[in-house]
């Protein structure tokens, strides 16, 4: 019964995500248009559940080059509206659209001439009726059980966020680069500045075999480094494939013999590689295009330079340079 409860909830959410496709429209373009051609910086505003997912969205944003802020309705009412400026864009978020604290601040939002967007379930209610565009952001149901406590429409208007911050990314071709200018301090971002040869494992700590070894060797190999995964090269030390544990889990699958097999047999033919000179955001983008977390490090002839674990990239543990 747990488990299916569980899967129930994820069920809706997924549902109430997939239902805002149809509901992407002009009002969507036009919002993006308005702040990309935007002097100031776009302020988002909520109460309540919607406030928390309004934050977040703000942190979405401000991270991939969109410049906002959060204001909480009510500090707004008691002084906190001086930070809006004429410039801005003012974004509430609010699925009845009926949220009296948000609501009484939006005529004091229009006399300073901010445009004023809605994400909204309630299309009809008296925040979209005060909004200059309208994104509707409506679930058929909550996963609460009980229908009150905000679940899907919550996980439908963070969505949505993500689909605008998305888009903005592209729309102003935000790049790695600019990423990186602004995360200059954290783990992510000193990673993401260096070079693969930086980051990726060398010598003894690489689990490699030659294309002539057993299987099971390949196996002790991949017990042995700790990887998950193990690189096969020629007699020239070039790359000839790569074996990971879900290969292994298929081989067993399929209950083939273990023992009677060649690494030949069972790896991957010409996997993707990445050079030690190419930046880190590149092999990130090649792992996150082919949803694949090891990479092998080759030279310009496909000689075996090293690996690459994408905990390498993102951090796990003590960080370290060449495996030292």
């Amino acid at each position: 019964m747990i488990i299916k409860q569980a899967m129930e909830v994820l069920k809706l959410e997924a549902e109430g995500i997939l239902g805002l496709i149809d509901k992407i429209d002009e009002g969507f373009a036009k919002m993006v248009e308005l702040i990309c051609n935007s002097k100031g910086r776009l302020i988002i505003g909520g109460i309540g559940k919607s406030g928390i997912v309004g934050r977040k969205i703000v942190a979405t944003l401000n991270s991939t080059g969109t410049r906002s802020l959060f204001l909480h309705p009510v500090e707004a009412m008691h002084g906190d509206l001086g930070m809006v400026s004429r410039n801005d864009i003012f974004l509430a978020l609010s699925n009845s659209g009926e949220t009296d604290e948000l609501n009484i601040l939006l005529p004091s939002i229009r006399s300073i001439g901010c445009p004023i967007i809605a994400l909204t379930g309630n299309i009809r209610s008296t925040l979209a009726k005060q909004s200059d565009i309208i994104v509707d952001v409506g679930v058929d149901k909550e996963a609460c059980p009980l229908g009150l406590a905000p679940t899907s429409s919550t996980t439908a208007l963070l969505a949505m966020g993500d689909a605008l911050a998305v888009v903005l990314i592209n729309k102003k071709h935000f790049k790695q680069s600019d990423f990186k200018k602004i995360h200059p301090g954290g783990a992510l971002g000193q990673r993401l500045s260096a070079m693969v040869k930086d980051i990726m494992l060398i010598g003894g700590f690489v689990p490699l075999v030659s294309d002539s070894a057993s299987l099971r060797e390949a196996i002790e190999e991949i017990n042995r480094r700790g990887l998950g995964t193990v690189l096969v090269g020629n007699d020239k030390n070039r790359l000839a494939g790569i074996i990971t544990d879900g290969d292994l889990r298929r081989l067993l699958a399929d209950q083939r013999p273990v023992d009677d097999l060649t690494v030949s047999e069972v790896m991957t033919k010409k996997p993707r590689a990445v050079s030690p000179e190419s930046p880190v955001y590149d092999a990130l983008n090649i792992m996150e295009s082919f949803q694949i977390t090891i990479l092998p490090v080759t030279d310009s002839s496909g000689r075996i330079e090293g690996i690459l674990h994408l905990h390498d990239i993102l951090g796990k543990g003590e960080f370290k340079f060449n495996g030292k």
